[in-house]
């Protein structure tokens, strides 16, 4: 696979992560990661095997920073959407420090289940990992995190496509009559995380009870079956970043529009306001 790149300079390499690709190898990755395509990239690696095995990287210029190509954060294997990587450690920790001191402007676009009623709101919950499976929730002992979100659009299923997606499926009359209530309306909004937790979006929007389209943890299992005959993954896309890559010059800001498949998937729906 092919990186795709957004921008770069002598300071930082910004890319649009596909869905599906992982950031960052480790021992339980068997397939191509960012992580190693950066390594790729940059030349970093004198052992070309098979992706996921162990390499020892030569270090040229600091581009091994981090102990992973630069990589400064990371998004769900899922998401897609814009990821800086810096190109010295000097840059690696100026970003780094920016993102810990929540200084850098993400924001995602998604769509959700329901008719969200606010035009826009926060969700201030503690997050923490809930039982053995790399799942999270809403904790009392968890860590502090804060979601703003704004509503950008509203839409219905057509009805001639829920139709058509009914008959992808065998389901019972039960389930159907559960989806003619449950998965009609649905809501597009630009999410602004204010921290950076694990599934943070993803578990905030469903506290709320408007999980996120086929999102195969947190969408409730009613729902997702029908989800991914129309949608085939997580509908939710990384699509701005602003961030300093100096003290002295002024932010840069990038912008990224959904990818092919949500657009797809998006045409299912017709606006509703």
């Amino acid at each position: 696979m092919k990186l795709n790149i957004v921008f770069e300079d002598k300071n930082i390499l910004v890319v649009e992560k596909p869905s599906g690709l992982v950031v960052n190898r480790s021992d339980t990755v068997r397939v191509e990661t960012l992580q190693d395509q950066l390594e790729d990239y940059f030349g970093l690696r004198n052992d070309l095997g098979p992706p996921a095995t162990p390499r020892k990287l030569v270090l040229p210029g600091g581009l091994g920073i981090g102990g992973r190509a630069g990589i400064v954060h990371r998004l769900d294997r899922e998401t897609s959407g814009l990821l800086v990587v810096a190109k010295s450690q000097k840059v690696f920790e100026f970003l780094q420090k920016q993102f810990k001191e929540r200084e850098v402007k993400k924001e995602y676009t998604t769509l959700v289940h329901g008719e969200v009623k606010k035009e826009k709101g926060t969700i201030s919950a503690e997050i923490g990992r809930v039982g053995k499976f790399g799942k999270f929730g809403l904790v009392k002992e968890g860590r502090a995190s804060i979601t703003d979100y704004q509503v950008h659009r509203r839409y219905s299923f057509k009805s001639e496509n829920f139709d058509r997606v009914l008959k992808k499926l065998q389901l019972s009359k039960n389930r159907i009559n559960y989806l003619k209530t449950n998965a009609i309306k649905y809501s597009l909004l630009k999410i602004t995380p204010k921290t950076g937790r694990t599934h943070q979006i993803r578990v905030h929007l469903k506290s709320i009870g408007n999980p996120v389209v086929s999102d195969g943890i947190y969408a409730p299992s009613k729902l997702l079956q029908f989800d991914r005959a129309w949608c085939p993954r997580a509908f939710l896309h990384a699509s701005y970043l602003e961030f300093k890559v100096s003290k002295s010059k002024s932010p840069v800001k990038f912008n990224s529009d959904i990818s092919g498949d949500l657009k797809s998937a998006l045409a299912n729906l017709t606006s509703s306001g």
